[in-house]
């Protein structure tokens, strides 16, 4: 008998074996069954694991519907259909050791042994398997069967698989990971859910543990579109933990649902909002929760934006050398040191304004030859060059490296030479808060990091945008924009998100005197002296904004 407890976390990666809790299951066949079904509707669950989503429709229903059921593991299979026929012994249970995408596949193609019966409701959590552990091979197989662009996560598939096999006008419930609504590679998925489907409702549940697996769930309640025009905007519902002072209680998150605001359940802090659906059209926009009060902050915002980070330059990841243990290190000999060797700025030394200095160098392989990059002629350096011969053998067996036609002693990824030299903006992309500061020393930022360099003539717009990033408006912009959290709070400062971030009018009075006094707390070693510094620079930030720093979403 299958106990997904007992996995391993590789075995569970793998098969994508994260079991929907009694909680969860109940919690989205109330939704469906809330649409409204016929009195004996044909129910699937694609992947139904030990059956718990069908058996809690099944209590919803009296047992009363057609239960099919697919997976590919035996013991699930079996386990499933024991509890679905113990609980409901009348009920038609069909639980086959099938794989379900190829199911799937069969109804797109319509060939002769295409299934002509569809289902009325779909109630699902299917795998969750990243491109990274599926592997290129099987990722790009479906891709190519289901017409998906980019990298296809595998229950990118199953979405496309359930739109095939409901019928027109039938209810899905499905519980996927909430990773698609705000990444590039969830926006083929994204465009596709909005042409197959009328979306009902949206639960972004955020950080709240319901897997064992560090899985942040969304639940998608979808009509298949038919002829008629669906006019109702798609409600969106959101739930993440919050430092802020709890108003009201709840046993549970799911019992959270049902109210907004800030309740305490079980002592942690939950912000729950509820709203609608916004979206771009295409694949390019990111999924969020639109309220009244936010909109209205975002607009206030567009009218006092000069431009975004993005058009200041490109926002780049720090160099990559696939082989650390050879490029970096936190000391060297004092003597014989390689004369390559240059300062790392790693997220070790990750300080707000100004990082603490760096404490690794890296044997940096690369030098600018005008506007080309170059690795460079080892001949002029020997100690280097003696250093790197020494671990030639574990160099080469980068075998991508020599195969993309460059020397074996490179660096995978070094970034333009040329720009180390520059002012650059840097910052973590993991924080729960936002920790950007400037590099004028020249040093080199490892692939940890991301960083933005400026023109010679915009290195104000940079100071700018230092101010602008580690302020207090920045995380309410990112979290009205984007709201992608991971647990505790922690927020991914990705390039698609950054890159969107507004800058003020520099021209204005007071975006130069946020300016002048960034610069001044770059100079400022004591946090002590900093803190309060730093209070009066975010309120400039946001009157340059247009608002007002008590409130994240009130205009001044």
């Amino acid at each position: 008998m299958l106990d997904v407890a007992q996995l391993t976390d590789s075995e569970k990666k793998i098969s994508g074996a994260h079991y929907t809790p009694e909680g969860l299951a109940d919690f989205v066949a109330e939704q469906i069954v809330g649409c409204g079904l016929n009195k004996c509707p044909r129910i699937l669950d694609p992947s139904m694991g030990d059956g718990e989503l069908l058996l809690a429709i099944l209590r919803k229903l009296s047992g009363k519907a057609e239960i099919h059921g697919f997976d590919t593991d035996q013991n699930a299979v079996s386990l499933g259909r024991k509890r679905l026929l113990d609980a409901f012994p009348s009920t038609s249970v069909d639980a086959a050791l099938q794989d379900f995408l190829s199911i799937a596949l069969d109804h797109r193609d319509g060939g002769l042994f295409a299934p002509e019966d569809k289902y009325d409701v779909v109630i699902a959590n299917p795998p969750y398997v990243r491109t990274q552990v599926m592997g290129a091979d099987r990722s790009q197989e479906l891709a190519r069967d289901f017409v998906l662009n980019g990298r296809v996560d595998l229950y990118f598939a199953f979405i496309e698989g359930i739109a095939e096999v409901l019928r027109t006008g039938g209810v899905a419930g499905i519980i996927v990971s909430n990773r698609f609504m705000t990444t590039k590679a969830g926006g083929t998925v994204r465009k596709r859910i909005l042409e197959n489907f009328d979306i009902l409702h949206v639960w972004d549940m955020g950080d709240t543990r319901l897997f064992e697996a560090a899985v942040l769930p969304a639940v998608l309640l979808l009509q298949k579109k038919s002829k008629t025009a669906f006019s109702a905007a798609p409600l969106f519902s959101s739930i993440y933990t919050t430092s802020d002072p709890a108003t009201d209680v709840a046993a549970t998150v799911i019992d959270a649902l049902a109210k907004s605001g800030v309740l305490s359940v079980n002592g942690t802090a939950f912000k729950v909002q509820h709203g609608t659906l916004n979206h771009s059209p295409g694949d390019a926009g990111v999924w969020r929760i639109a309220t009244e009060l936010g909109d209205e902050w975002l607009d206030t915002v567009r009218k006092n934006s000069f431009c975004t980070f993005g058009d200041i330059g490109k926002i780049r990841v720090g160099v990559k050398s696939t082989a650390d243990k050879v490029f970096i290190r936190k000391s060297w000999p004092a003597t014989a040191r390689p004369e390559l060797l240059r300062p790392l700025i790693t997220h070790h030394v990750a300080r707000r304004y100004k990082s603490a200095p760096a404490n690794r160098e890296i044997l940096y392989t690369h030098e600018s030859n005008g506007t080309k990059k170059i690795a460079v002629d080892l001949s002029k350096y020997p100690i280097s060059q003696k250093y790197l011969e020494d671990h030639r053998d574990v160099l080469e067996k980068r075998t991508y490296v020599t195969k993309s036609g460059r020397n074996w002693f490179e660096i995978w990824v070094p970034q333009n030479p040329s720009l180390w030299a520059v002012p650059k903006l840097v910052f973590p992309d993991i924080s729960e808060k936002p920790m950007f500061w400037m590099s004028l020393d020249g040093e080199i930022i490892n692939g940890d990091c991301y960083w933005l360099a400026a023109a010679p003539d915009q290195i104000d717009l940079l100071w700018l945008a230092l101010a602008v990033a580690n302020s207090t408006f920045s995380e309410a912009f990112y979290d009205h924009a984007f709201n992608n959290k991971l647990y505790a709070g922690r927020r991914r400062f990705m390039t698609q998100y950054v890159e969107k971030f507004p800058i003020p009018n520099p021209a204005s009075p007071t975006a130069k005197e946020i300016v002048k006094m960034v610069k001044n707390i770059y100079g400022v070693e004591s946090d002590e002296e900093i803190a309060p510094l730093a209070e009066q620079l975010d309120s400039l930030v946001h009157t340059a904004f247009g608002l007002s720093k008590k409130s994240d979403g009130i205009r001044i």
